[in-house]
């Protein structure tokens, strides 16, 4: 049972660290920290706005692809250079940093 509990936090942390890597790799991290705002809101505060929200996955994923302007303030966000999977791995991520540290 340790055994398999341990695997499971291994390729969850896996899963989380590959994510994070592509929010980097795109340069997402130019205008969103983890934490705190800077030109765009905080990924933690993305995650606590949506993290009741039906099909959040799917409006990020539609966000990230569109880009949008309003709901954060009058600063835009231009549509993003991703690929519809990019796009719906980012917008996961996001998402599960409800459930991680506060």
């Amino acid at each position: 049972m340790k055994k398999l509990f341990v695997l499971l936090f291994v390729g969850l942390t896996s899963a989380l660290y590959a994510n994070e890597q592509i929010v980097r790799q795109k340069g997402c991290m130019a205008c969103h920290d983890m934490k705190v705002k800077k030109v765009g809101p905080s990924f933690k505060e993305i995650a606590e706005k949506y993290k009741t929200k039906e099909n959040a996955v799917g409006y990020l994923v539609d966000r990230i692809k569109k880009g949008g302007v309003g709901v954060w303030g009058n600063v835009p966000m231009p549509p993003q250079n991703v690929s519809e999977a990019e796009a719906k791995q980012i917008a996961e991520w996001i998402i599960s940093l409800k459930e991680v540290s506060p």
